[in-house]
């Protein structure tokens, strides 16, 4: 799982923050052996309904949340979700996935695996959590390519020094009728942010990124107002942590350049009955 070595470390450095405050509450594990567990009081004062064997699940995930904000006090919780494992829930912090009892006594990382259908739950699941509204995206603030009727569309964050960012171009030189809105998200040298800014300076942006993409002619020296660091800003929204990044017009988003006939089969998917424009669920 992504970031899953420094989330660890944070929720670590979180607890043992928390057990230098008196509360008994704010520790990691308060259960021994023999002993009851006692409700984790809200953060109104009142203490949590102690969780029956069949409590209503949005009761249940609320009082997950509060519980888990406790224990690890600066991580923000963005949603807790029942799981199909008896007594287990679903953290959602940020674009990480967590595992943790009712009383947040013990928290666990990695894949749920549904063992029955070999399936791969909490890979399911980020892939939902990832999607993107394709709407939603500041395409004004992308370089545009048109090739041929331009009716598939592909969005896609690029370094100009990402190597795969340039075998990606080179495939889809082979790929018709698809529009490509380049975000420029210069992530690997300073060098990448002053071709970032010559290439949307230049006088026709979508030419002079073509052609250092594909023949490597360097762009002139130019000035201008970029949307540079606001594609950074998204990116890190979008938790895109690598180029090439591409999301597609039904929502989701593959990570790295994608075969040519992978790419095809993305793209003719996009206009199949039923799919388009999907957000994250």
């Amino acid at each position: 799982m992504k970031h899953s070595l420094s989330l660890a470390a944070l929720l670590l450095c979180a607890s043992l923050t928390a057990q230098a405050q008196p509360a008994a509450d704010q520790v990691l594990s308060t259960r021994t052996a023999g002993q009851a567990e006692a409700p984790v009081p809200a953060r109104d004062g009142t203490a949590d309904r102690v969780l029956s064997t069949a409590p209503a699940q949005a009761d249940s995930a609320q009082a997950v949340s509060r519980a888990f904000e406790q224990r690890f006090p600066g991580i923000r919780v963005d949603a807790v979700r029942v799981t199909p494992m008896n007594g287990i829930f679903e953290v959602q912090v940020g674009m990480d996935l967590l595992y943790t009892d009712a009383q947040v006594d013990y928290v666990l990382q990695g894949s749920m695996i549904d063992a029955h259908a070999r399936r791969d739950l909490t890979a399911e699941r980020l892939e939902i959590l990832q999607q993107v509204a394709f709407d939603s995206l500041p395409l004004d603030r992308a370089i545009k390519q048109v090739k041929g009727d331009g009716t598939r569309q592909v969005a896609v964050f690029e370094d100009p020094n990402c190597g795969y960012c340039k075998q990606l171009h080179r495939t889809l030189e082979e790929v018709d009728d698809v529009t490509v809105y380049t975000f420029l998200f210069p992530i690997l040298s300073p060098d990448s942010t002053t071709r970032s800014r010559d290439i949307w300076c230049a006088a026709d942006p979508a030419k002079a990124w073509k052609a250092w993409m594909l023949n490597g002619e360097a762009p002139a020296q130019a000035e201008c107002e970029t949307p540079i660091q606001a594609n950074l800003a998204l990116g890190r929204k979008l938790n895109v942590q690598g180029t090439p990044a591409l999301f597609f017009a039904d929502g989701s988003r593959v990570n790295g350049a994608m075969p040519l006939e992978s790419l095809k089969k993305k793209l003719d998917a996009q206009n199949e009955p039923g799919r388009g424009s999907a957000a994250a669920g």
